[in-house]
C-alpha cells in the first residue's frame, strides 16, 4: 500500500463522541481482573490491607489519569500519547521502548481474557482445566483469531460494538455488589479485617497487591491512545477521568463486600473467577453461572478493545516515524492490519508460553502490569519534566503549573514503589522482552539511513541486553518460574 494510501486512512479516520471514548475506557479496564479481585486480595492482604491498597492505587491512578489528561490538553499534537511522550521527553530509543512495553503489555493482557474465558467453561468441561490445558490454549487461538477476523472488518464496527458490550457487562458486577450486600456478614468481615496467618506485615499485605490494582486499572489511558479518533481534543481528558472514577467504585466495592461473605482462607482457595464462587456462597448455585456469564460477556468486549488499542500504538507509532514502515499501512476502513496482524502473533505466542507457566492467569497477568509500568512512568516524568522546564506554562496557561507540578510528583512516586513492588524476578522477564523487540529500532534506523545507536541508545541497549540474559539464565537455573 502506498504513504498516499496510508495518510488518506487517516485523514478519513472515524470521530469518536464523549461517550464513545469514555467506554473505550471503561471497556479496556473492565474485563477480566474485576472478576479475580476476591481471591487476589483474599490471598495476601485482609480488609485493612485492601483499604490501604486501594486508596494508593486509586489516588496513584488518578495522578496517572491527570497525568494523561494535561498532557492531551498541553500537547495536542501529541497523538497516542503514551509513547508520544517518552519521545518527546528522553528521545527516540526511550521512545521506542515504551511503544514496545505498552504494546506488549496489551497482547499480554489479551492473553489473560482467554485463559480465564476457559478456566471458566472448565467448571462444565474439566477438560479445560484452568484455561492451561492443550485443548484451552487450542481453542483460545481459535478465538484469537476470530477477532483478528472481526476487527479487520473496520474501526468503526469494532468501536460500535464494544460501546455495546460495555453497557452489557456493568450489569451483572454492579448485580453482584447489590446481592453480597444483601448477604453481607458483619461477623465474617470482622474476622477478615486484620488479614490471616498466611499474611506478612500490613506493608508488604499492601505492597504484595499493588501489581493486580496496576492490571485492573489498565485502559486508564485508553482515551489517549485514540485520540486521534476524537471528535473534540478536550474530550480525550474528560473521557478519561469519567471513566476512571467510575471503574473505581466498582473495582473497590467487589473486593470490599466479598469479604462479608466467607473467611479470606476460603476466599483465596477459590476457583478463578472467585467472584463466582463467592456469589455462590451469598445465593446460591445460580451466583455462579450468572457471574460466569457476565464474564464471559466482560471479557470479550475488554479483548475487543485492547485489541484495537495494541494496534493502534504500532499503528501511530510507524506512521510517527517511530516503528517500522510495514506497520503504517492500513485499510480502506482505517483498520491497521499489519500492527493487528502482528499483535495477535505476539498473543498467540505468549498464550502457548503459559501452557509451561505454574499459573497461567497469574503469569500473563503479573507481566501485563509489569510491561506497562515502564511507559506509565515515563508519561509521568515527561509530565514533571514540562512542569520543571514550564514548557507550555507561558503566559495564560501558566496558571495551572504548581497544580499539574504536584500531579506530576505523585504520579511518579507511585510508579516508582510499583515497580518496587513489583520485584526483580518480574523486571528480568520483562528485559527478555525489551532485549529482542530492539531489532524493529534497528529496522527503522536503517530505513531511515541513520546511526543505529547514538553513544547514550547503546549504553541503554546494553543494560537491557545484560537484564535480559540474567532473566534467561535465572529461567534456566530456576531460580526464577513463570
Amino acid at each position: 500500500m502506498s504513504d498516499s494510501h496510508i495518510l488518506e486512512g487517516k485523514q478519513t479516520a472515524a470521530k469518536l463522541s464523549l461517550f464513545t471514548l469514555t467506554t473505550v475506557v471503561i471497556g479496556s479496564m473492565v474485563g477480566a481482573g474485576v472478576f479475580t479481585l476476591p481471591r487476589r486480595f483474599a490471598q495476601e492482604t485482609g480488609v485493612l490491607g485492601a483499604v490501604i491498597a486501594w486508596t494508593i492505587a486509586g489516588l496513584g491512578m488518578l495522578t496517572l489519569a491527570f497525568v494523561f489528561q494535561r498532557l492531551a490538553m498541553r500537547k495536542p499534537l501529541l497523538d497516542a500519547g503514551v509513547f508520544a511522550y517518552a519521545k518527546a521527553g528522553f528521545g527516540d530509543y526511550v521512545g521506542f521502548f515504551s511503544a514496545a512495553g505498552y504494546w506488549a503489555s496489551a497482547c499480554v493482557g489479551n492473553v489473560t481474557y482467554w485463559v480465564l474465558t476457559m478456566s471458566t467453561l472448565g467448571v462444565l468441561f474439566p477438560q479445560l482445566g484452568a484455561g492451561d490445558t492443550i485443548l484451552a490454549v487450542v481453542l483460545s487461538s481459535v478465538g484469537l483469531w476470530g477477532f483478528f477476523l472481526l476487527i479487520r472488518r473496520g474501526i468503526k464496527e469494532a468501536t460500535a460494538i464494544n460501546r455495546i458490550v460495555t453497557v452489557a457487562k456493568l450489569v451483572p458486577i454492579i448485580v453482584f455488589v447489590l446481592l453480597a450486600v444483601l448477604a453481607f456478614d458483619p461477623g465474617v468481615f470482622a474476622r477478615n479485617f486484620a488479614g490471616s496467618d498466611y499474611t506478612g506485615s500490613l506493608f508488604q499485605q499492601v505492597s504484595s497487591t499493588m501489581l493486580v490494582t496496576v492490571f485492573v486499572f489498565l485502559g486508564v489511558e485508553g482515551a489517549s491512545v485514540y485520540s486521534r479518533h476524537a471528535r473534540r481534543r478536550e474530550d480525550v481528558g474528560r473521557a478519561t477521568i469519567l471513566g476512571f472514577l467510575s471503574v473505581f467504585a466498582v473495582f473497590a466495592s467487589v473486593t470490599i463486600v466479598s469479604y462479608g461473605i466467607l473467611p479470606m482462607g476460603e476466599i483465596a482457595q477459590l476457583r478463578q473467577p472467585s467472584m463466582a464462587g463467592v456469589l455462590e456462597a451469598a445465593v446460591g448455585p445460580w451466583g455462579a453461572v450468572f457471574v460466569s456469564a457476565g464474564l464471559i460477556i466482560s471479557v470479550l468486549g475488554a479483548y475487543l478493545a485492547w485489541s484495537l488499542m495494541a494496534a493502534e500504538v504500532l499503528y501511530v507509532a510507524a506512521s510517527e516515524g517511530d516503528m517500522p514502515r510495514f506497520l503504517a499501512r492500513a485499510t480502506a476502513s482505517d483498520v491497521p492490519v499489519n500492527a493487528l496482524l502482528l499483535s495477535t502473533v505476539l498473543s498467540q505466542l505468549v498464550l502457548i508460553i503459559t501452557y509451561f507457566s505454574e499459573d497461567a492467569f497469574d503469569f500473563a497477568l503479573d507481566m501485563t502490569a509489569v510491561l506497562t509500568l515502564i511507559p506509565f512512568l515515563l508519561a509521568a516524568l515527561y509530565a514533571l519534566k514540562l512542569c520543571i522546564t514550564r514548557e507550555t506554562y507561558q503566559d495564560a496557561m501558566s496558571r495551572g503549573w504548581r497544580g499539574d507540578l504536584i500531579i506530576a510528583v505523585l504520579a511518579t512516586i507511585y510508579t516508582i514503589f510499583l515497580i518496587y513492588a513489583a520485584g526483580l524476578s518480574l523486571a528480568l522477564i520483562s528485559l527478555i522482552f525489551y532485549a529482542p523487540v530492539t531489532v524493529m529500532f534497528v529496522m527503522l534506523r536503517r530505513e531511515k539511513g541513520q546511526q543505529i545507536f547514538s553513544p547514550r541508545e547503546l549504553i541503554l541497549f546494553l543494560i537491557t541486553l545484560a537484564g535480559a540474559i540474567a532473566g534467561v539464565v535465572a529461567l534456566s537455573q530456576g531460580w526464577i518460574q513463570l
